[in-house]
């Protein structure tokens, strides 16, 4: 289906516009960046109506390398979160992005096209091409509209990503190669790759190569020291987009390549796998208690969320399963959030330091109210969307690691400590500055987000129904292979 396409070149047609116009309309491209996300958005309503789809273009013959695009739930699912808060970052950035204002939004749209590919690419040489599309606006995003820090952040944030990404290229290619060896033709779509018979010593060093890229971008302790910097250093816009969705498409790649590709090595991976993942509750909430930067807290905070997808997706559990696609979006939608928060604050007293806050509530009551909520919903309060993702991974992964998952309950434990804390520092005790509350568009957008998050709170099978067959699929793969 052409219309499929269109998700990608869409963004990358707005931005281009809104980098012209801007040049002789200011504030233009705010308004053609918007309208392109709505469009967007009433796009990929419409192909989910359609149900499943496909979309396959010869791109280079000689290598059998196809443009191939594959539109399910979970796909659906992804790029609607990914439309979602990129129009969430275009709001927080009206007003706050007052230099290259047309650059920006190029380099924002050209960033959901790569994010948007990488949900949809059935192919995997089309897949790495959109991985490595998403990492240079993002960069860019650092580097020109950060903060004090913003070139060390940018070029830590490149370095890690681009070197985990070649491992991926090396098993990519390796992964190719070897559907030669054993059909004749080389190929590097997804369906084809997966029925391939691997000995179990390459299938382990494959599985390997794709799982640091992912684990890079998820991220896991011990390759998490980018995220913190870059999350701190960039624009508020940039910080929404890192949290919300980027942290995801790491996610996203276990689900769709590392445990359907390489269930065996994936199985014996799993208690390394599984131990890594409550390291990062673990370390990841202990950290986020010790720090003074708002936005760094949060995003150590991340860090600790994302361990109980990689608890959850390694347990092999239905249940399990479930509470990790329940994860990914309740911590999107409340990782997203909190940095919005974050740079509402940061724009009105220009700091990020706890320090320099305290007391708000007498003077901003809606916006320590807003917070608050956020807050209750990152440490899963029942009746937010947080808890129940947590609760499914934690009943999922006691029947496979008991031991791990007794342990990584501390983690929901101590993020009540850090939340708490966070919320005491900014908005009770003396008041320490005057601050102005939220006006209309903030009010608007916030609004929204405490819907979504007693939304899916409330009524978290609609998640479940969109991944369904996703799910399902990894449970008939785990049925096959489990010893």
């Amino acid at each position: 289906m052409v219309a499929l396409s269109w998700l990608i070149w869409l963004p990358l047609l707005c931005g281009a516009l809104a980098w012209t116009v801007e040049k002789r309309f200011q504030g233009a491209g705010n308004w053609i960046t918007l309208s392109g996300l709505i469009g967007m958005l009433l796009l990929v309503l419409y192909l989910g109506s359609l149900g499943e789809s496909t979309l396959s273009w010869d791109w280079f013959a000689r290598f059998n390398i196809h443009f191939a695009l594959w539109f399910d739930g979970l796909a659906l699912l992804m790029v609607i979160l990914t439309i979602g808060l990129a129009i969430l970052a275009l709001a927080v950035s009206w007003r706050e992005i007052t230099q290259h204002q047309g650059f920006f939004h190029f380099n924002l749209m050209f960033s959901i096209a790569g994010i948007i590919g990488v949900f949809l690419a059935a192919d995997l040489f089309l897949f790495f091409l959109f991985w490595e599309v998403m990492l240079l606006p993002m960069t860019a995003l650092i580097l020109i509209w950060g903060n004090e820090n913003r070139r060390y952040a940018a070029i830590k944030f490149f370095i890690f990503t681009q070197a985990s990404s070649l491992l991926m290229l090396v098993a990519i290619i390796a992964l190719a190669l070897e559907h030669q060896t054993q059909t004749g033709q080389l190929s590097f779509s997804l369906s084809a790759l997966a029925n391939l018979s691997l000995d179990s010593v390459l299938e382990w060093w494959l599985m390997l190569g794709f799982f640091i890229a992912f684990a890079v971008k998820l991220p896991m302790v011990p390759l998490h020291s980018w995220l913190p910097d870059a999350h701190t250093q960039a624009p508020t816009a940039g910080s929404v987009l890192l949290a919300g969705i980027l942290l995801k498409t790491g996610a996203y790649g276990l689900i769709r390549i590392v445990l359907p590709l390489f269930p065996d090595a994936s199985m014996q991976f799993a208690p390394i796998a599984v131990t890594l993942g409550v390291l990062s509750i673990i370390y990841g909430a202990l950290m986020a208690y010790s720090q003074t930067d708002f936005k760094r807290l949060v995003a150590y905070s991340s860090i600790s969320h994302m361990g109980f997808v990689l608890l959850a997706l390694f347990s092999w559990r239905e249940v399990a399963f479930q509470g990790a696609i329940l994860t990914i979006v309740a911590h999107g939608i409340s990782s997203a959030a909190l940095f919005s928060m974050a740079g509402i604050i940061q724009h009105r007293i220009h700091s990020r330091e706890l320090g320099d806050m305290g007391g708000m509530w007498a003077n901003a009551p809606k916006m320590a109210t807003v917070t608050l909520i956020f807050v209750m919903a990152g440490i899963g309060m029942p009746g937010l969307a947080n808890f129940n993702g947590e609760l499914l991974t934690l009943l999922g992964s006691y029947q496979t690691f008991p031991t791990h998952t007794i342990v990584a309950a501390l983690g929901i434990i101590w993020s009540a400590v850090y939340g708490l804390h966070l919320f005491q520092r900014a908005f009770q005790g003396p008041m320490n500055t005057d601050i102005s509350d939220l006006h209309g568009r903030e009010v608007v957008y916030t609004s929204l987000l405490i819907l979504a998050l007693f939304y899916f709170g409330l009524q978290p099978h609609i998640l479940l129904e969109l991944s369904a067959d996703t799910l399902n699929n990894l449970l008939e793969i785990a049925k096959e292979h489990r010893p």
